[in-house]
């Protein structure tokens, strides 16, 4: 057989990822590894072909505004046929549409309930670069190509502020329970929710503390989606990562509304974060 995976054989796979993206979106199960054997028997390739390919089509999902299904890390290069065939298909992928606005459009989101919130934190994700296998799906080298859809719902959720001031909240109960238990409770009984009391200018959300009594500017990021989904940062947050880089700490809820996890980056952004731009502000030249 051709090496390089045919049209019908990419088909197959996004739309058996588009399937699970949608069951998932509607807290339905599924079983990946039945998937899996599937879509074995219909393209002929092996269960880590198939994996990869997956997570080829994360990547691509992320590059259009779009979550990924959990467990298919991002992977990045996919081949040209595989974008053109994940943008056709997200065009008509009308229930995914449905789910989504439902999710990042919610004006009130529930705090979720935690038994032990200092549980929560987890190790940074570690992005996984292309391991190029031959025979398997030849790299697009072409730049990336944005093809416009009906929304972007990662910068949609990024703007609901029920959503980022839930996340806030939970870190702040986050930041007390430290403290407090590190016997602290005249440093827990000091943290500020300054977006609240100050404003949302100031490039940080919570005003906390080491246990030595030194200052952590916290800013925090929430998705109901997975941790390689995206987030967005301001010039202003940027900036004050800079220079304020040894208080500075960025929180990131991740699985929001199922069960949340933490992770932190701690210091200037520019060297935690791979940052592109994604928004200019213009003027008349």
């Amino acid at each position: 057989m051709n090496d390089d995976w045919s049209r019908e054989q990419v088909e197959a796979a996004v739309a058996d990822y588009l399937f699970m993206l949608a069951a998932e979106l509607r807290g339905e199960e599924y079983n990946k590894a039945e998937h899996n054997r599937r879509l074995q028997s219909v393209t002929a390739r092996s269960r880590g072909s198939i994996e990869r390919k997956h997570q080829n089509i994360s990547a691509v999902m992320i590059e259009q505004g779009f979550p990924y299904v959990s467990g298919y890390k991002p992977l990045g290069h996919a081949q040209k046929l595989l974008k053109n065939v994940v943008s056709e298909r997200l065009s008509m992928a009308d229930d995914v549409h449905r789910s989504l606005e439902v999710i990042v459009g919610k004006p009130r989101i529930e705090m979720p309930v935690i038994a032990d919130v200092l549980a929560i934190k987890v190790d940074p994700p570690i992005r996984k670069k292309q391991e190029y296998v031959v025979g398997d799906d030849p790299p697009d080298e072409l730049p990336k190509a944005k093809i416009p859809f009906r929304k972007n719902y990662l910068a949609a959720e990024e703007r609901n502020r029920a959503i980022g001031l839930a996340g806030e909240e939970l870190a702040m109960r986050y930041e007390h329970e430290r403290l407090w238990r590190a016997g602290k409770k005249d440093l827990a009984n000091k943290i500020d929710h300054v977006a609240r009391s100050r404003g949302d200018g100031l490039g940080y959300d919570i005003l906390s503390f080491e246990t030595t009594g030194r200052e952590r500017w916290i800013e925090v990021k929430t998705t109901n989606f997975g941790a390689f989904t995206p987030f967005f940062v301001s010039r202003n947050e940027v900036g004050v990562s800079e220079t304020t880089e040894s208080t500075y700490s960025l929180y990131r809820f991740f699985n929001f509304r199922k069960q949340p996890s933490l992770f932190v980056l701690d210091g200037p952004l520019q060297k935690t974060c791979e940052l592109e731009p994604f928004q200019f502000t213009a003027l008349p030249a």
